[in-house]
């Protein structure tokens, strides 16, 4: 029955080993420094020469030496069986011959531990069949050693120690720790390595070899009865081969009739004889082995409980093979994993998943962060009027004009800058539409479970039918970006609430100007003379109120404010002044523009209080004086344009002459400059570029391009609000949302059909093989409790 014991762990061992289980069985564990006698004493329980010999580190790999009695074979069968072999459980072969054993012990090392001397945990197995041993289980580990020799690694001492400990460690193992003779005893690493582990020496065996090597006059008669180091399972001498026997190929049989004579004759172990020696260490090491198994039975079969459970729990994770092939079952399984992934893709949107990474942005929270984060940062960084130099607005501005001069800013010249501004827009709008869309691509790809992966054909054609609903979506969310873009630009709103009136443009534009020239007072026209220019009762000029309209908005009689004031302009009107005392004030006329509190448009005492659009247009037109548009030939042909022809001279007061009848030029020097048609081309081709660098602005110039400039600057900051708004409305609703809503009945529409469940339900290769192994594990649990369970019957 002990036999029997023996043989079911080992055979346990085995199928563990080979199915990746984890339940340690009980072993015996052999621990020794390096060159302290671990490999001999192992070759004298087999009774064979088998194990690889030289200097330095040589067992660089666990060993699992299983030792399995046979009864002698029958010398009378033919042909004659053989009494030993053995066999690796890497290699699927009988060895008879033990050298060959050797050779496949080194190269098995070499193949895994390399050839660098270092270390592997990897362990080889190894089965002896013989009549002449004791069922045993032992493990053969590399020896200890201090610093390392050759090329061994620096760190051989660490690694060795740290294999070790993993092994003696288990409570399930025996500690067998070898020490040679002739050296002290309180200098035996193996002892001092079993202690950390075992304290109280319950479960460690020493193990003296080297007896016969010891000095004259000198015996380890205390040690070995324990009157020195108590152990409980206490310490056995032995007499190994020396390396001379090796070198002499001195057989097994006559070492071990040479140790019992060695213990039998000398004077000091004659007493104790008959516990010492290579065959009492194989008896007592099995009856050890055993009543260890025995002890650890109650704990190896509440292991296997456990391990029953998990392999049961893990099989259960990769369902029923049974039902993934019934037809009748299928749909019903196709069903759940769709119903399943859409509701996973819609909760990682929404934010409601269960498994929700704590670590990253993921799922909705990352569209959140393209809206809020990206594309606003994007839409910030945007200058308005970045990319538009003095010059360009300068070009706008005359293009708009065509053959005739301005007396305003020209309205079309505000419209031909600004588009290409708010086309600005469009670029980041389509990226945080892209970028919504690959955020949506990997919450799909992430959407799967435990289940899921054991079908990777259905889990693909999922995410493909995902995909394709959202690549569906693309384009039209893309397109209505786009659209967004071009209805901002196919109407300019300057009658927004929050567009900056023109008023307060001038006044935000203009720089406090010059003081005006001191010129002739001019004859002031009655309201009598303006035709259609009624008055108060009080005298007070009605035209003013309508042209200086608040917001900046058109009068009401539908007229333009530029054509009222050309009208006014060339009357040669000024704006009345509507505050004298003792007249009664228009109820429209008693607020004040909010622009009115602008410094230029600052009312000295005794005159009216003038809102900045009058300081701007006074600045233009000249109400006390000449403005830019009134400037002289000579400053205008200073600023590269052509002499304005009017009815007044170069100081602002009306000549005699009728205005518009252009006199013939003359040059600053006095001559005539009059062109003829071949100048004049030379002319034309040496100004075809008013963006020379000789080309200097003019002061009204200025003023016009600071005003185009602030009007862009404040109309594409009421676009950009409204994109920053409308662009993540949209892909909301074209895209997110509709792909969550549809994502379901697209995926039945898709997949849901019978022809392809077999298809679909397909297993992975490599899942099919787990389950394979872990229902094997859990077999083999299953046999080895029951079969613990009888043991433990028949213990008992």
């Amino acid at each position: 029955m002990d036999s029997d014991l023996i043989k079911l762990v080992n055979r346990l061992q085995d199928t563990f080993n080979d199915l990746g289980g984890e339940l340690d069985m009980p072993q015996l564990v052999v621990v020794g420094s390096q060159s302290s006698g671990k490999s001999s004493v192992l070759e004298n329980i087999v009774g064979r020469d088998f194990l690889p010999r030289g200097q330095g580190i040589v067992t660089r790999r666990p060993l699992v030496l299983q030792l399995i009695h046979t009864p002698s074979p029958d010398p009378s069968a033919s042909p004659p069986a053989p009494s030993e072999w053995a066999q690796f459980l890497h290699v699927d072969r009988r060895f008879t011959d033990f050298n060959e054993v050797r050779q496949e012990i080194e190269q098995e090392t070499f193949r895994v531990a390399g050839q660098n001397k270092g270390v592997s945990k990897l362990p080889i197995s190894l089965r002896i069949y013989s009549p002449n041993v004791l069922d045993l289980t032992l493990v053969d580990l590399p020896g200890l050693t201090k610093i390392p020799v050759g090329d061994q690694p620096s760190d051989i001492e660490r690694q060795i120690r740290n294999l070790v400990l993993e092994y003696i460690s288990k409570p399930s193992s025996v500690i067998l720790a070898v020490s040679p003779a002739n050296v002290d005893l309180a200098n035996s690493d193996a002892l001092k390595l079993a202690r950390s582990v075992d304290s109280q020496g319950r479960r460690t065996i020493g193990v003296l070899t080297k007896l016969d090597l010891m000095d004259a006059g000198t015996n380890a008669l205390d040690v070995l009865t324990g009157r020195v180091y108590p152990l409980k399972l206490g310490f056995i001498g032995v007499v190994n081969r020396s390396q001379q026997d090796i070198m002499t190929e001195k057989s097994m049989r006559d070492a071990l009739e040479a140790e019992v004579e060695f213990f039998r004759n000398h004077t000091a172990y004659r007493n104790i004889s008959h516990k010492n020696g290579t065959k009492y260490l194989a008896r007592s090491l099995n009856q050890v082995l055993m009543n260890h198994i025995r002890d650890k039975l109650p704990d190896m079969k509440a292991r296997l409980n456990t391990l029953m459970g998990q392999a049961q729990q893990e099989l259960n994770s990769f369902g029923d093979a049974a039902i993934f092939g019934d037809k009748n079952q299928q749909g019903a399984l196709v069903l759940r994993l769709m119903n399943q992934f859409a509701q996973d893709f819609i909760s990682s949107i929404e934010g409601t998943k269960v498994d929700m990474s704590t670590k990253e942005l993921s799922g909705g929270a990352r569209i959140y962060y393209i809206f809020n984060d990206v594309f606003g940062h994007a839409l910030a960084s945007i200058d308005s009027t970045g990319n538009l130099d003095n010059q360009d607005i300068r070009t706008a501005i005359r293009n708009s004009t065509g053959p005739r001069p301005s007396l305003f800013v020209p309205e079309s010249a505000f419209d031909l800058l600004v588009k290409p501004q708010i086309k600005l827009l469009e670029a980041p709008s389509l990226r945080c539409v892209e970028l919504v869309y690959e955020e949506l691509v990997k919450i799909c790809h992430n959407c799967t479970s435990t289940e899921l992966e054991h079908f990777p054909r259905l889990h693909a054609q999922l995410v493909e039918c995902v995909s394709e609903l959202l690549r569906e979506r693309l384009g039209p969310t893309s397109e209505y970006a786009q659209s967004l873009i071009e209805i901002q630009t196919a109407y300019i709103n300057t009658n927004h609430p929050t567009f900056i009136a023109g008023s307060a443009a001038a006044a935000q534009a203009a720089t406090v100007p010059p003081p005006p020239k001191p010129v002739a007072p001019t004859r002031p026209v009655s309201s009598d003379s303006i035709p259609g220019g009624p008055t108060h009762e009080d005298g007070e000029d009605s035209s003013n109120e309508e042209s200086a309209s608040p917001n900046g908005v058109p009068p009401r009689d539908g007229r333009s404010v530029s054509a009222t004031l050309h009208d006014r302009s060339r009357m040669g009107s000024t704006v009345p002044n509507t505050s004298t005392s003792g007249k009664h004030k228009h109820p429209r006329h008693s607020s004040t523009h909010p622009s009115s509190s602008h410094p230029h448009a600052a009312a000295g005492p005794g005159t009216s209080p003038h809102t900045a659009r009058d300081t701007f247009l006074n600045y233009f037109f000249g109400q006390n004086g000449p403005g830019p548009l009134a400037g002289s030939s000579i400053e205008r042909s200073h600023a590269g344009l052509a002499p304005i022809p009017t009815g007044r001279d170069v100081s602002g007061v009306d000549t005699p002459g009728p205005a518009g009848i252009l006199a013939p030029k003359r040059s600053l020097d006095g001559n005539s400059a009059a062109f003829d048609m071949k100048s004049l081309g030379k002319h034309i081709e040496a100004v075809s570029s008013i963006s020379d660098n000789g080309s200097q602005m003019t002061q009204r110039e200025e003023m016009e391009t600071a005003l185009i400039r602030s009007l862009i600057a404040s109309y594409f900051s009421i676009v950009r609000q409204s994109i920053q708004d409308l662009i993540p409305k949209a892909i909301m609703h074209l895209l997110v949302n509709h792909s969550s809503k549809h994502v379901q009945n697209r995926l039945v529409a898709s997949l849901y059909k019978p022809d392809l469940f077999s298809e679909l339900l397909n297993e992975d290769e490599a899942l099919v093989v787990e389950r394979a192994r872990v229902k094997a594990l859990l077999d083999a649990y299953k046999e080895a409790f029951k079969t613990l369970s009888e043991v433990n019957l028949k213990t008992v």
